[in-house]
């Protein structure tokens, strides 16, 4: 048994957890990092966002390739090695992992492999493999603060367990081939994103959706024009269907997905052969672990720690951040999660995290990207006066044009109560190529309220694809120069 003493332990090391370690390390506090994985970085780093950008960085390649023939270019792609995409993946991951070890270490970071729980208050105590730590398995931590982030994992589809056929987006990264043919049941962002990165892979796709459109929960225009850009690219989605079973049991390899559709007025089932079939509904957050009922976290009614608008639970010197909290889960909104908790706990006087002003990226091709308001939101806010929303036609920019692609510029304008007079930029909507590169200058304003006029004079290049939001951004503002 180790007995250690910190400023403050951190249960969890993906994108929150590393964050608020590496800033607190940074102000001068002693840091405990329990993490039970080989490797740091949590989901993201190791089973999201950096292996599955690899893996679309690959196949938008070979999207570039079939492409090409349209400009003049007779080219093919002869064959895809997926040992090959394996490594460039696993290198990508292990280059920011590797990395992530080193930043840590560098701001005095106590890294801890094993599983970690809260046993009282102040007081962690961490599982370590017999073979670590002589004299004992346990590891007991105290600290004056401890931050809980422990993520969150796929959610199974109900009545239906991720086994055979049936996969999870962890398992789909790791395929040791890649499918003739595959069914995905969902219509978010890791739906949309295999659905893309399969189909230019070669691979037949069809996109079980519940409603009219992917990312229904999102601004309807872009995604309209998203859902499109799916279809023509070569996927096949049905709209209004609800799956009703998932059977595996032929001898032959793969399963025959059942669904029924609202469309159908005598309830008819139809069915799918696949390869694979992958349940891509969502996450369901990491908090059923016995611990934090005992140590008094609260949950809300979907398992979601309640916390102030700076990441504090209800209980002194506890703190919670990450997909495990309400909100967005997305690891660039954990890393400020992380930020302000490790500030306030050093005593600084950060602002808490506006949910308003993160943006949502989507790396389908082409690219959604969205940050702010839609027009029903910001009608439905009550210190908002005059939203009214901007349609650019994407088609009038000369780089959209070249490229092909299906592309979507919405932007969200009005003025708040404090300033009458003065609209500002609410919203940000968009489908292009490169759009999750493109919205970061959206979310500047949106985040800073910068006046409409005042955005509306910013020059951007030409010719870019970044100038179809300055030419949007002139139109909103009542100037437009290339559009009526």
């Amino acid at each position: 048994m180790q007995n250690t003493h910190v400023d403050v332990a951190i249960i969890g090391g993906g994108p929150g957890g590393y964050a608020t370690a590496l800033r607190a390390g940074e102000l001068g506090l002693s840091v405990a990092l329990i993490n039970r994985e080989d490797r740091l970085g949590g989901t993201c780093l190791n089973r999201g966002c950096i292996p599955s950008k690899a893996l679309i960085t690959a196949t938008r390649a070979i999207h570039n390739v079939r492409d090409a023939k349209r400009m003049g270019i007779d080219a093919s792609i002869q064959n895809i090695d997926v040992a090959k995409l394996a490594d460039f993946k696993n290198h990508a991951v292990k280059a920011m992992t590797d990395g992530l070890a080193s930043l840590l270490a560098a701001r005095k970071v106590t890294v801890i492999k094993g599983e970690a729980s809260i046993v009282e208050n102040h007081h962690v105590r961490v599982q370590i493999d017999q073979m670590q730590i002589e004299g004992g398995a346990f590891d007991e931590i105290t600290a004056d603060n401890i931050v809980v982030a422990t993520g969150s994992r796929p959610r199974p589809l109900p009545g239906h367990r991720f086994e055979g056929p049936l996969i999870d987006s962890t398992q789909a990264l790791d395929l040791p081939t890649l499918p003739k043919s595959a069914v995905i049941v969902g219509a978010g962002a890791v739906a949309v994103e295999f659905a893309s990165m399969w189909n230019a892979a070669g691979v037949d796709v069809t996109l079980l959706i519940r409603h009219e459109r992917v990312l229904s929960h999102m601004h309807r225009r872009t995604s309209m024009a998203l859902t499109r850009a799916l279809a023509k690219n070569g996927v096949h989605i049905i709209t209004h269907s609800h799956l009703t079973d998932i059977d595996d049991s032929a001898n032959s390899a793969g399963a025959t997905v059942r669904y029924s559709s609202d469309k159908d007025k005598d309830a008819t089932e139809h069915q799918i052969q696949a390869d694979v079939v992958l349940a891509a509904i969502g996450r369901d957050p990491n908090t059923d672990a016995d611990w934090f009922t005992s140590s008094g976290i609260e949950l809300d009614e979907h398992g979601l720690v309640k916390t102030d608008d700076f990441g504090r639970t209800g209980q002194p010197g506890l703190w919670a951040l990450g997909d495990i909290t309400p909100g967005p889960a997305l690891a660039y909104r954990a890393f400020e999660q992380g930020i302000v908790i490790a500030e306030s706990i050093a005593g600084r006087d950060p602002k808490p995290v506006d949910d308003t002003t993160v943006p949502e990226v989507v790396f389908s091709t082409p690219e959604f990207a969205s940050v702010g308001l839609t027009l029903e939101q910001a009608k439905a806010a009550t210190d908002i006066l005059e939203p009214q929303e901007t349609a650019y036609p994407m088609m009038g920019n000369a780089r959209m044009l070249m490229s092909g692609e299906a592309g979507s510029m919405s932007i969200v304008s009005g003025a708040y109560g404090d300033k009458p007079d003065t609209p500002v930029v609410l919203g940000v909507h968009m489908l292009a190529p490169d759009a999750g590169d493109l919205i970061a200058e959206a979310e500047q304003l949106v985040g800073n309220r910068v006046a409409l006029s005042d955005a509306a004079r910013l020059i951007h290049p030409h010719p870019t694809f970044s100038e179809a939001f300055g030419e949007a951004l002139l139109k909103a503002d009542g100037r437009p120069l290339h559009t009526r």
